[in-house]
């Protein structure tokens, strides 16, 4: 009975994280097509299902009510660095944060109100293991903001290179932008999609150094925000933004550089745990090994 609960309970949990995932991920594809339908992109045809949107507006509606009547924009500012720029994403982050603490607080009680502790520990139980449960919708928007930092970070510096070739050939920033974002699709989604999203708030009436601190913002990559410092600097003053691109682009391969030589030391100090635990004492049985078996051979003879 005991194994049955706990298998209950760990197949409840297993269910309403996969759900809460499968929302997030519905939220931020609905969200994707609705900045391609903007913009006209082929996608404009596709609509979601009317199951999902269903599912999202029940659990965006529960997020509602949690939060009083809104989400603040620290939240939903959280959440569109993950990649969820639905509008109704905060509230249906909440929604899910509620759903899962309720199930978790469920699962606790079928696993401790049986048992012999006292009720107050039971009760403290329950409410913990709802609470450590809700937690998990952190966990996957920390790791999806964490993911989408470090793929901008690491393609940066190809996409400020194309930047200063397209500019350098002479074409204009906007018109580079929209070369550089079909450029690095082939390689990052979700730099493209930051571009396109810049892109469109620029087309919305945003101006364009405004709508580039947003993209540095969502994406919270300190070299992107110093690009677009200077290039905002440089199209107040009337410098070539070529000359920029080209002086900012050689700073940020040896930044690179730099990174690369102080992980490599960096390496050293990581591997002596592995090498005192695994390897030193396998060299020490290899070697030592034979000699102390010929030792205690000698000893033990008459």
């Amino acid at each position: 009975m005991f194994t049955l609960i706990i298998a209950l309970l760990a197949g409840l949990s297993a269910i309403s994280i996969g759900g809460a995932t499968v929302a997030m991920r519905r939220s931020r594809r609905d969200a994707r097509i609705a900045r391609q339908r903007t913009l006209g992109g082929e996608a404009a045809t596709v609509d979601a299902k009317p199951e999902s949107s269903r599912v999202l507006d029940t659990i965006g509606r529960v997020g509602q009510r949690v939060s009083g009547g809104g989400a603040s924009r620290t939240l939903a500012a959280q959440l569109a660095a993950a990649g969820f720029h639905h509008p109704s994403a905060a509230t249906i982050y909440l929604g899910v944060k509620a759903g899962l603490m309720l199930v978790g607080t469920i699962g606790g009680a079928i696993l401790l109100l049986p048992t012999d502790l006292p009720l107050v520990m039971r009760l403290f139980g329950c409410v913990f293991i709802g609470s450590l449960l809700s937690f998990a919708p952190n966990f996957v928007v920390s790791k999806a903001r964490t993911k989408r930092r470090k793929d901008v970070d690491r393609h940066l510096p190809d996409a400020v290179d194309l930047l200063e070739i397209c500019v350098g050939s002479g074409m204009g920033l906007d018109a580079a932008w929209h070369a550089v974002t079909d450029e690095i699709r082939g390689v990052s989604d979700i730099f493209a999609d930051e571009m396109e999203l810049t892109t469109l708030e620029i087309s919305l009436g945003l101006s364009r150094a405004d709508a580039m601190r947003h993209m540095a913002q969502r994406t919270g990559v300190e070299d992107f925000g110093s690009l677009v410092a200077l290039l905002v600097q440089a199209d107040r003053l009337g410098a070539s933004i070529a000359d920029a691109l080209t002086t900012f682009a050689r700073g940020l391969r040896e930044i690179r550089s730099q990174r690369a030589e102080e992980s490599a030391e960096k390496m050293a100090v990581k591997l002596m745990f592995p090498m005192v635990m695994f390897i030193f004492p396998a060299l020490l049985l290899v070697m030592l090994g034979p000699a102390v078996i010929q030792i205690v051979k000698v000893m033990g003879t008459p």
